[in-house]
């Protein structure tokens, strides 16, 4: 089954407070009981009725504005290497980032070499 959305979850909960039984909360949003269970159960531990994982995987590291840089760089200097691209590149960065990194993000753009 796909993960319920933060307003379905609201929706259940909302039910349960004005006392609809898990039986009937079930039957109106057609979800299992132990769904039913673990919602409320973490509205009420938390307060809360939106998931708290907002974001899955790995923080990006590089933000839209480095990435046309870095594509930047890389057309107007089509011969160099990885290597000497990161150099230039970490100067404008606050945070400096792996060669690895840079071709990772080279590759996801279609540029490869």
């Amino acid at each position: 089954m796909s993960e319920l959305t933060d307003f379905k979850r609201g929706q259940i909960v909302g039910a349960r407070l004005v006392g609809a039984s898990v039986d009937k909360v079930v039957e109106v949003f057609s979800v299992s009981r132990g769904t039913v269970s673990k919602t409320y159960s973490a509205y009420l531990k938390s307060g809360k009725t939106f998931s708290s994982k907002s974001q899955r995987g790995p923080k990006l590291v590089l933000s839209d504005r480095d990435r046309r840089s870095l594509r930047r760089i890389v057309t107007k200097h089509k011969k160099t290497t990885a290597a000497k691209v990161t150099a230039e590149m970490n100067v404008m960065l606050t945070n400096p980032v792996s060669t690895k990194t840079k071709r990772r993000e080279l590759h996801k753009q279609g540029i490869s070499g």
